[in-house]
């Protein structure tokens, strides 16, 4: 596939460096005629008098008109676990809970139960109804129901890639793997569905948001499972290696045994896009093989409208659910097993 996109107003370019987990973040605004091309599954991106190196896991380009609030919807920086605020509490002791209970044995008996695709029947929309009445309590950028992020995140990313729809209906979808929180999917507790994901069979790095609460994990001193590769080699490629277990994994599951036509990109954008140690991080790159650092230029990317398009503007659902059922079409089948 082949495509590009190209226009002219302002470029946002963001990098971060990280050091032992510590963020130095730099941005350079510059007005500039953008083109980007992109061809499968090699991407490139050029833009005029400036050039940015593609090859960097922490790299970050922001394109189009999508501005980056500066506080989420409490009046705090995004993803600020230690701030003092309404939800800290909570959320820090959901990550105390999941800490404690993703083990390796754990994800493979819930990828198994799960994996068989026998709770429902129901079309991508149904499901997306089906999520208005959760709220995830790992997030503490944002407190409204998951429709309104999905939603958030599916427009923002239309607006800046008019011509990329399979990008826009994964910005729809990819947290759909949360209806695991509702009762005919078992009403998993928040801890098994939500929050950032890390590999299990390995050592927990200490990128891990509130990685503390891993010491009371109990295969945290395995003697295999706490080496660097564990059970993995170097290079197997992250297909290979099982992810704590939730809504990702699930989503994963249900659009690939479910035959989707979307892009191997989408996938993995669903698959990862709680990868935080990772994608943000650049944690566990010894996992990685090179499908995975190519679709991951395609994560950075996804991740700034995942991230930053959390806020308290409501969407007309009516308005735009049209457009997003033609996209559902296209590349789903009308009902899908879950």
């Amino acid at each position: 596939m082949h495509s590009q996109i190209s226009g002219k107003g302002q470029l946002f370019f963001v990098g971060f460096l990280y050091i032992s987990c510590s963020p130095f973040f730099f941005l350079v605004l510059t007005s500039s005629k953008m083109t980007i091309a992109i061809e499968q599954p090699q991407i490139e991106v050029e833009v005029e008098n400036k050039q940015i190196p593609s090859d960097d896991p922490t790299e970050l380009v922001l394109d189009g008109g999508f501005t980056v609030p500066e506080t989420n919807s409490f009046g705090h920086s995004f993803r600020e676990y230690d701030a003092e605020s309404e939800r800290q509490k909570t959320v820090e002791e959901f990550y105390r809970t999941n800490h404690i209970h993703q083990t390796y044995k754990f994800v493979k008996r819930m990828r198994e139960d799960y994996g068989k695709l026998d709770r429902a029947e129901m079309s991508i929309w149904e499901c997306i109804e089906l999520l208005n009445e959760f709220i995830d309590e790992s997030d503490p950028d944002l407190d409204e129901p998951q429709i309104e992020h999905l939603l958030q995140t599916a427009e923002a990313i239309r607006k800046d890639y008019p011509d990329e729809d399979w990008l826009q209906l994964t910005g729809l979808i990819h947290d759909l793997g949360k209806v695991l929180l509702h009762p005919s999917f078992g009403q998993l507790p928040q801890w098994a569905v939500v929050g950032d994901t890390f590999p299990v069979g390995c050592a927990f790095d200490e990128c891990n948001v509130h990685h503390k609460y891993f010491k009371e994990n109990p295969e945290y001193s395995n003697p295999i499972y706490s080496t660097k590769l564990g059970v993995y080699s170097e290079g197997c490629g992250l297909d290979n290696v099982l992810m704590s277990w939730g809504h990702d994994d699930y989503m994963y599951l249900v659009a690939k045994e479910n035959k989707t036509t979307l892009p191997s990109a989408a996938l993995f954008i669903i698959r990862y896009h709680s990868f935080y140690p990772l994608h943000r991080h650049g944690a566990y790159q010894h996992l990685m093989n090179d499908e995975d650092k190519e679709n991951m230029k395609w994560l950075h990317i996804f991740n700034k409208y995942d991230l930053y398009s959390k806020s308290k503007v409501r969407i007309d659902v009516e308005k735009v659910k049209p457009y997003y059922l033609s996209l559902i079409e296209k590349y789903f089948p009308a009902k899908l097993k879950w």
